[in-house]
């Protein structure tokens, strides 16, 4: 066997215990006598347990003793780890699920071999296979392997044993379940050949019910929550399904399994979700309740559409997390909590969010209801569908098959004595009445718009055909939002900032460049993107008595613009600019999900 890997050195074949560790932490000054004593007569059930060396020394949380003044690092799992690979001269690694072929990995070797040696194959290549140890210096399995790599290099690297257990037991299981759900679902797994088969591809699929395909569907839900994915996608494809997460906005391939495996997974969940199993024909929507890991209670909304090679899903994971959220964690600046929390504090009127699918009307609006509801108040919201279930509205869903639509449920809603109302969102005229309806006899009525800035949306009423002295009775304001890649707080990195990029994102509005800005690296923390997370850029528009007066007089788009940039309004790509100023966020992230501002400023 060629092997790429350092030699395990004087150490060679020694089992590390907690006492080889703490030995040489005390010979180095990083930990106390005191703590030696203690620590190294760890009782022997936690060996017992399963727990690694370096667990049972990190559990204690003591800091580098070599600093003075209690400021030395804390000596937790991932110090440790990199502690000891600098004593074994091996490579450090973090396990990343989303970039491991499951499949090339399980096949490598036996799970017995590997919980056996502390090992797990972490990539597998053409030419070298990658191999994760937490005993860097008992390494007789290299042997053994030699033989199943044949002409292939091996590269020997140390990982957190954290890592390497919880990887091993989920990777493993997950191949089990597919093998076995492959076992129970017979030969007939052939490929489509035409369209006109595609209704017979659920005929020899493994049981929906089948313990194994629960396990499938167990695991990626639980895999989606941990890796903060915001949707599930299960695509079917003529010989394999492929799995795709949403994670700040962007798709991250997942895994494949084969094809009549995730028609079994689709109709599981589709069984979750009360909906009809046998109907593989037209779109059906639903919705699931699960806990996620950490207990908390996590709301997925499920919509499924057939396709060529049979029906897609995808599911929505809604995190009850962001009702309790602050204003300030959505992105408002305090110019911009000032103006919403003004526009939304009136007895009535109309107050619009606007932006595209995906940039956080329905966070924003569900933020605002919560705060809103109070005992003294009746909140009631008329959805398409009811993204989140929430105990404080009363929530009611359009039902389009029985002529339940938006305005009908505005219209029911009024006989139900409310104080505050949010429809889902305003789409045509009916609508649009019954909101402005509403709001003349003395709600508060919020609701969406899709437009793609603040002045837009009173083009689009006018459009629908709402009457300009309607629009400027009732709408008190409207607020534009998108949403934003956040930079990761681990590995961003001030950079000068570049005059052309500046000036392009405030175009036409001459501000100050700062000094630096940051730009995004890339680490573990944030799997190598340079973002972690998202939050709001914001445009808020009040409706002045200036900016009534040009709406009166019929004034268009522009005139609309102009006026309410006189009055302030804060464009969205000024909003993204001083979050840029900030260290926040990037130039080109905001430029990526901004409209340009064209009207200049007379």
């Amino acid at each position: 066997m060629s092997a790429k890997a350092a030699s395990p050195g004087p150490h060679a074949g020694l089992e590390i215990d907690v006492r080889w560790v703490m030995r040489e932490l005390l010979d180095e000054g990083r930990v106390s006598r005191e703590d030696f004593n203690v620590i190294s007569t760890t009782p022997r059930e936690k060996k017992e347990l399963g727990w690694h060396p370096l667990q049972v020394v990190a559990k204690h949380r003591l800091r580098d003793a070599s600093v003075p003044d209690g400021k030395g690092a804390p000596l937790d799992i991932d110090w440790l780890t990199r502690w000891l690979a600098e004593k074994a001269n091996l490579p450090v690694y973090h396990i990343d699920p989303l970039k491991a072929d499951v499949d090339q990995i399980t096949t490598l070797m036996s799970y017995a071999f590997s919980e056996r040696h502390g090992i797990l194959a972490v990539e597998v290549n053409r030419d070298q296979v990658t191999v994760a140890c937490d005993q860097p210096f008992r390494r007789h399995w290299e042997e053994h392997l030699s033989q199943v790599l044949r002409d292939r290099t091996l590269r020997v690297v140390l990982a957190s044993p954290e890592q390497i257990r919880r990887y091993r037991l989920e990777f493993y299981n997950l191949s089990r379940s597919i093998a076995g759900a492959k076992d129970r679902g017979g030969q007939n797994l052939g490929s489509v050949g035409n369209f006109e088969q595609l209704l017979e591809v659920g005929q020899g699929t493994p049981d929906a019910d089948d313990t194994h395909v629960a396990n499938i569907v167990d695991w990626i839900l639980q895999y989606a929550f941990s890796q903060r994915a915001s949707d599930i996608h299960l695509e079917p494809r003529r010989e394999t399904g492929r799995m795709r997460f949403r994670i700040d906005g962007v798709l991250h391939d997942v895994y494949e399994m084969p094809a009549a495996i995730l028609a079994a997974v689709t109709s599981r969940l589709k069984i979750l979700t009360r909906l009809n199993v046998a109907e593989k024909r037209k779109p059906q929507d639903g919705r699931l309740k699960t806990k996620a890991p950490d207990g908390g209670e996590v709301e997925l909304r499920i919509s499924t559409l057939p396709t060529a090679f049979g029906e897609k899903m995808v599911m929505r994971i809604f995190d009850p997390d962001v009702l309790v959220r602050t204003f300030d964690q959505l992105g408002f600046s305090k110019e911009d909590y000032a103006v919403w929390q003004k526009m939304t504090s009136n007895n009535n009127g109309i107050v619009f969010v606007t932006g595209p699918t995906g940039s956080g009307k329905t966070t924003t609006l569900y933020s605002t209801l919560k705060q809103l509801s109070t005992p003294e108040v009746n909140v009631c919201t008329i959805e398409d569908p009811i993204e989140m279930v929430e105990p404080s509205f009363n929530q009611m869903q359009v039902q389009t098959a029985i002529e339940v639509g938006f305005a009908q449920g505005v219209k029911a809603l009024l006989r139900q004595d409310p104080d505050i109302i949010m429809i889902g969102e305003i789409r045509d005229l009916p609508t649009a009445d019954m909101a402005i309806q509403a709001a003349l006899t003395g709600h508060l009525v919020l609701s969406t718009l899709h437009t793609n800035d603040a002045p837009s949306s009173v083009t689009r009423l006018i459009d629908l055909g709402v009457p300009p002295y309607l629009i400027t009775a009732t709408v008190v304001g409207v607020m534009a939002q998108r949403l934003v890649r956040t930079l990761c707080p681990h590995c961003k990195t001030p950079v000068p900032t570049d005059p052309a990029a500046w000036e392009e994102l405030t175009r036409p509005f001459r501000i100050k460049a700062p000094e630096q800005i940051y730009r995004p690296v890339g680490c573990l923390e944030c799997r190598g993107t340079g973002y972690l997370g998202r939050m709001g850029v914001y445009e808020t528009l009040p409706m002045s008595s200036a900016l009534k007066g040009v709406i009166s007089r019929g004034g268009d788009l522009e005139a609309i613009t102009r006026a309410a940039l006189k009055d302030g309004m804060k464009p969205l790509r000024i909003s993204g600019a001083q979050k840029v100023a900030r260290g926040l966020t990037t130039v080109e992230e905001v430029l990526r999900v901004t409209p340009q501002q064209d009207v200049l400023l007379s």
